[in-house]
């Protein structure tokens, strides 16, 4: 078996080489925007589907695509169009809890399994300085909701409820035991 990883992210290639996995890289281009759902796990899960729909795939392979979406009482955070956005959301989940959703899909010719997983982030009660110190990192760029949990966002969390990985992008465990029990 021969895992695909059809992804651009830098922290989904990082986990899978935490845990010696070895893949080959091969992005693919899917249209995310015809994906208009509202409900967070739905979309999750299909823009999952729409990215392993575009990946050729042969014999011998296992394809993984994977998303991550964030939401807060069931409205999505998808990435900010610009540092205002961000400042906006980070200040939506000052205080609160909100949910990180990753879902994976994991198929080859014969097989497919999907994973979803839920994470439940608590921030801290930030202040204007604090959001504003957070935003001169330029961290928020190309992350859900406007921050990164394994980088300059870790001093914005109080705790989770969940799996770690999932709030990065790919629920590791889950993943790797799918694929060790992937059998043809």
């Amino acid at each position: 078996m021969k895992l695909i990883l059809a992804s651009s992210s830098p922290r989904r290639r990082d986990l899978l080489n935490q845990i010696d996995v070895g893949f080959e890289l091969r992005e693919q281009s899917a249209d995310e925007s015809r994906v208009t759902i509202t409900n967070p796990v739905k979309k999750v899960k299909a823009l999952a589907e729409i990215k392993s729909d575009v990946t050729e795939l042969h014999e011998g392979e296992v394809v993984l695509t994977a998303d991550t979406v964030v939401s807060k009482e069931d409205i999505i955070y998808e990435k900010p169009r610009n540092k205002d956005h961000a400042y906006q959301m980070i200040k939506e989940f000052s205080g609160a809890t909100h949910q990180v959703h990753t879902a994976c899909l994991l198929r080859s010719l014969n097989k497919e399994k999907m994973i979803i997983s839920t994470t439940d982030v608590t921030f801290y009660d930030l202040s204007e300085r604090d959001i504003e110190n957070y935003l001169q990192k330029d961290d928020f760029y190309d992350k859900a909701g406007g921050y990164g949990i394994q980088s300059h966002g870790a001093v914005l969390v109080k705790e989770i409820q969940g799996d770690y990985n999932t709030v990065v992008g790919l629920p590791l465990a889950e993943v790797a035991r799918a694929l060790k029990n992937w059998q043809e």
